[in-house]
């Protein structure tokens, strides 16, 4: 398809390696979370939240409750304490982003909010082998930065 795209002028050669690569990444990032039966995403109970905000903050408080689950060492202390902190300014920087009053404070706030995701995800990997039986609650939640991540990714390229 991408081949068929690249003969009627649609995309490069550099666009076909672009999209490769992307493809390979998304595979390796999501590779931890597999244990052998593949990364299985639990349908949540409600419809998907569109509003940034509320999802966000929803995000942030699934964030603050997790945690609550993790036994406390020198280990997990350290985990903890920075999984809080960028799971919950996800959403103050997009409440922030989203009273920006100029571009550039947008841009600012959303790349902010983009880093903070992706830093949650960091976090959320952290924990999993630190307490393996939540495993499958931080997989959850590290799905749900990934998405976040990527919109905030989307939203500040085409910006």
């Amino acid at each position: 398809m991408v081949t068929q795209r690249i003969a009627q002028g649609g995309l490069t050669a550099n666009d076909e390696r672009r999209t490769r690569w992307k493809r390979l990444n998304l595979r390796a990032d999501d590779s931890f979370w597999d244990d052998d039966a593949g990364l299985v995403r639990e349908e949540p109970e409600t419809k998907q939240v569109y509003d940034l905000e509320e999802r966000t903050g929803r995000f942030g408080e699934a964030i603050i409750d997790f945690p609550k689950r993790i036994p406390q060492n020198p280990v997990t202390n350290r985990i903890i304490i920075h999984l809080v902190q960028a799971g919950t300014s996800v959403s103050a920087n997009y409440i922030e982003a989203d009273d920006a009053v100029s571009r550039k404070q947008f841009l600012k706030n959303i790349g902010t909010c983009r880093k903070q995701a992706r830093e949650t995800k960091y976090f959320l990997r952290m924990a999993a082998p630190a307490v393996p039986e939540l495993k499958p609650q931080a997989g959850t939640l590290w799905l749900e930065a990934r998405e976040l991540h990527l919109i905030f990714s989307k939203i500040w390229r085409n910006k």
